[in-house]
């Protein structure tokens, strides 16, 4: 088991924690599927047009991958405890995480929306959630980022990771910016985040796609997902 108190984070935590950490791994949690249901009015969203942002929810074959962070000094607590629970209207729980080599199982503190809180939206069509993602913008950014930077951590970090929910709402909203003919750079609020990952986490398997990647982001927020073509014809694109 290992020492210390550990968060696990599988939105916005993952690409942009905002605390200080001692060490973070990739890896996941069972028991629940990652969902675009909970409303947001401080972060991506206004009272009048709230974004979308992830939350987890019950499934018992689920598997959700995202980021455990080991937590460093005092701070990080009472600043997650605002940003998720005070503002964002999550509560926590614990679970148990699993690293992604399988090797540990450990507890970590998770934050998760219930349709108990007041900012909850719920299920909707795939279709009308990508369309208030792309129209939703808040202090913290667009909601477009929000959804974008998470597909692309998931995409460059975790790459076995299946995520249908999460995928095909990236597929949506990047055709919706296309024909919006929207500006993505502006969405994205033209700014860079650095993911520190431990080292011996990594998968030195992963290096054998870094040129491929390469290639196909000229920014972190570019990535062309490998989604197969019958998929992109169903969807249109």
């Amino acid at each position: 088991m290992e020492a210390g108190l550990w968060i696990f984070g599988y939105g916005s935590l993952c690409w942009h924690p905002g605390f200080e950490f001692e060490k973070s791994l990739t890896g996941f949690v069972k028991g629940f599927g990652r969902r675009f249901w909970q409303g947001n009015t401080t972060h991506r969203g206004t009272k009048d047009k709230p974004g979308r942002v992830a939350t987890l929810v019950e499934d018992k074959d689920g598997i959700v991958y995202g980021r455990a962070f080991e937590v460093k000094g005092e701070a990080a607590l009472p600043y997650l405890e605002r940003r998720e629970c005070t503002l964002g209207g999550y509560l926590s729980i614990l679970t148990h995480f699993h690293s992604r080599d399988g090797t540990r199982n450990f507890p970590v503190l998770v934050y998760i929306a219930t349709n108990l809180n007041q900012h909850w939206l719920g299920e909707a069509p795939l279709h009308s959630i990508a369309r208030q993602i792309t129209e939703c913008s808040g202090p913290s950014g667009h909601n477009v980022e929000y959804l974008l930077r998470l597909a692309d951590f998931m995409h460059h970090h975790l790459p076995e990771a299946h995520d249908e929910h999460l995928f095909t709402l990236e597929i949506l909203v990047r055709a919706r910016i296309k024909e919006l003919n929207l500006c993505l750079r502006t969405l994205m609020g033209n700014r860079e985040f650095h993911i520190e990952i431990t080292e011996d986490d990594i998968n030195p398997a992963d290096n054998e796609h870094d040129d491929e990647n390469n290639m196909l982001r000229q920014d972190s927020f570019q990535y062309i997902s490998r989604v197969p073509p019958k998929t992109l014809r169903c969807l249109k694109m």
